[in-house]
């Protein structure tokens, strides 16, 4: 698959160490193509696929970087692909899912009811589904990551992983895993949208009727059927971040390493500030997952991370 997406860099930064008292390594997937890690199921996914598969087309529904995923795999291996989205998804994210080759299909006014109209559409045409998260292949796509950060630096022994249906998470730590059964995988949800958080601390599939999160990519609601069974199998802790949190960590970013991370690609480094104390780690992986920020959002992201705890607030003040 190398041939295909990025191998994103594995990024330090001294003045992180020296704060947190740890080795920390971020892998940087807001550099991998489209901005974010999706890129890297959808392409799995569809080098699965017979030509006659192909042929056929591709569909799915995403507000967010797997349709741009799904439509720029697509256009590498040839295939046509269909995305569904909400009525009220930014023009920016509609462009951009378009210029990389695919159909774009406007409907309802959330994810779900898009969701379900691309179901409908997909018994229609015959295409096959490219689930953002609950599909095995996709998993196994997000979790050739893993296989590129242990190339390079071995000595990781934890590895910080945002949450949204659980697609990334189940494919890190099934890899991480089967590399060495002693690294730690922790996931991380944004605090108003933790429906697996709540299903794993509980034993019990949980649900949340809205969200409601500046991390927009990982605003989902329900667990997904595939994901969750591995989450518990193999994931050793789920802890949340509240928006205060996210958005310091990427004005942090901002400021100390010149790189933009989006709200669900910055949880990850948010868990690793509010709970350092915790994570018992000398070598610790974060994965941005994505850099897909809504520049508009600026504003309102310096604003909440102002609200932050004074003595992150002094490490994260930026001028914007």
């Amino acid at each position: 698959m190398g041939h295909i997406v990025h191998r994103t860099p594995l990024l330090t930064s001294a003045t992180t160490d020296q704060i947190l008292g740890k080795h920390v390594y971020f892998k940087m997937e807001n550099q991998q193509k489209t901005g974010a890690f999706k890129f890297r199921g959808a392409s799995y996914k569809l080098m699965q696929l017979k030509k006659s598969q192909l042929r056929k087309g591709v569909i799915t529904a995403s507000a967010g970087n797997h349709a741009q995923g799904v439509a720029l795999a697509a256009r590498k291996l040839g295939a046509k692909a269909t995305i569904f989205m909400p009525e009220g998804t930014p023009l920016a994210k509609v462009n951009a899912t378009r210029n990389y080759g695919a159909d774009v299909v406007l409907t309802g006014e959330s994810f779900q009811e898009a969701y379900k109209a691309s179901v409908v559409h997909q018994k229609e045409l015959g295409a096959t589904y490219v689930h953002p998260f609950d599909d095995y292949d996709v998993m196994t796509g997000q979790g050739t990551m893993v296989m590129e950060m242990l190339r390079q630096e071995d000595r990781i022994d934890t590895i910080l992983v945002p949450i949204g249906g659980g697609g990334l998470i189940s494919g890190v730590a099934v890899a991480a895993k089967h590399v060495n059964r002693n690294i730690k995988v922790i996931g991380v949800q944004a605090s108003g949208a933790p429906a697996i958080f709540q299903s794993y601390h509980s034993n019990s599939v949980k649900t949340t009727k809205t969200v409601s999160t500046i991390a927009d990519g990982i605003a989902v609601k329900e667990p997904g059927e595939l994901t969750l069974p591995i989450i518990r199998n193999y994931v050793d802790d789920v802890v949340t971040v509240s928006d205060k949190e996210i958005a310091s960590a990427i004005v942090y970013m901002l400021e100390r390493n010149k790189t933009l991370m989006e709200g669900a690609g910055a949880a990850a480094l948010a868990a690793l500030f509010a709970h350092n104390d915790k994570i018992h780690s000398r070598h610790c992986g974060v994965i941005v997952s994505g850099g897909n920020l809504d520049i508009g959002k600026m504003a309102k992201i310096q604003e909440l991370a102002n609200q932050s705890h004074p003595m992150e607030t002094k490490k994260t003040s930026i001028a914007l």
